[in-house]
């Protein structure tokens, strides 16, 4: 058996989570599961076929999801966040299953399947940062699409992260209610 070639690559990267998991798995391990597998299936993973990502890999309540397109990354982070408030309508506050997304751009290692490195750990530093329902970009992303994308950017400033060295600069992406990522669907409003 050979080893497989380790090579480098710039890479989009979208690290989600789900806001509260342990909590939400306290209260119900069965309806959490049940919620959260539904999710999966229903909003997440078609969204990100639509825009052309790939899901590197899932760790229960978390998501790392490649894209050859940064437009296309925060097109799928706002499609899935637009989408989660339509999906628990009927459900009580305390039990709705929200995402906080981080989204960078850099140079990762990858062996063909997996990546490594620090753009998938500012893209999770990111998503740490993100407000509960909420997606948080890198610098580097917020100025490749803010001239391509109709959204607003709120600047966060400087964060001091875990293993990084140097800080990095957060962007809030602004959401309003009834947003939709969908494509084709002419006026996105997004801000």
């Amino acid at each position: 058996m050979t080893a497989a070639k380790i090579g480098r690559r710039l890479a989009v990267v979208l690290c989600a989570d789900v806001v509260g998991y342990s909590r939400l798995m306290g209260m119900d391990e069965e309806e959490t599961l049940a919620a959260l597998n539904a999710t999966w299936r229903d909003v997440v993973d078609p969204k990100i076929l639509e825009y052309s990502g790939r899901t590197v890999r899932t760790m229960g309540d978390g998501l790392l999801v490649e894209f050859g397109s940064v437009v296309d990354a925060v097109h799928c982070a706002i499609a899935i966040q637009s989408a989660m408030p339509e999906r628990a309508l009927d459900v009580p506050p305390e039990r709705k299953i929200r995402f906080r997304m981080g989204i960078n751009i850099g140079d990762v290692l990858s062996d063909g399947e997996a990546i490594y490195g620090d753009g998938i750990a500012v893209a999770s530093r990111l998503e740490g940062l993100a407000e509960p329902g909420g997606i948080n970009v890198s610098r580097a992303v917020r100025d490749q699409v803010r001239d391509q994308l109709p959204i607003t950017f709120t600047d966060l400033g400087q964060h001091e992260v875990a293993n990084i060295a140097r800080p990095v600069r957060a962007f809030r992406i602004a959401l309003v209610a009834g947003a939709s990522g969908a494509r084709g669907q002419g006026h996105c409003r997004w801000w």
